[in-house]
């Protein structure tokens, strides 16, 4: 890895990490490489920082340099989330419920973001 910095665990095991200034990486359960998101989706990260993975195992990472949050699901091209509203978003979760928390470290604060609607 070059430069970890956020981590977060994969449902079913494994877990993803973003590095400084580079990529995110997908570990199998046994800590063996599976994927690059940057190799995986010709994405281009700016500045990956804080990550999560959904209840569908979409992985949501955070670009601190681009202001952004994309979501990359299992199969399909990845889907920008958030594109506005963000100063320096850094750690992130999600809820079973389609929510995102987003904590933006320039406003001091977390910010919360409905981003998938799930039938009752």
């Amino acid at each position: 890895l070059q430069g970890p910095r956020y981590v977060s665990l994969v449902p079913g095991g494994g877990f993803v990490v973003s590095e400084e200034c580079g990529d995110v990486k997908v570990f199998m359960s046994n800590c063996k490489l599976l994927c690059s998101l940057s190799s995986k989706y010709g994405h281009q990260f700016g500045n990956p920082a804080g990550v999560c993975v959904d209840t569908d195992g979409s992985i949501l990472v955070a670009d601190e340099q681009r202001r952004t949050v994309h979501l990359f699901p299992e199969h399909g091209a990845p889907i920008c989330l958030v594109s506005t509203g963000l100063r320096r978003p850094a750690g992130m979760a999600c809820s079973s419920s389609g929510h995102l928390f987003v904590a933006d470290t320039v406003e001091n604060c977390v910010k919360v973001f409905k981003y998938c609607v799930r039938p009752p």
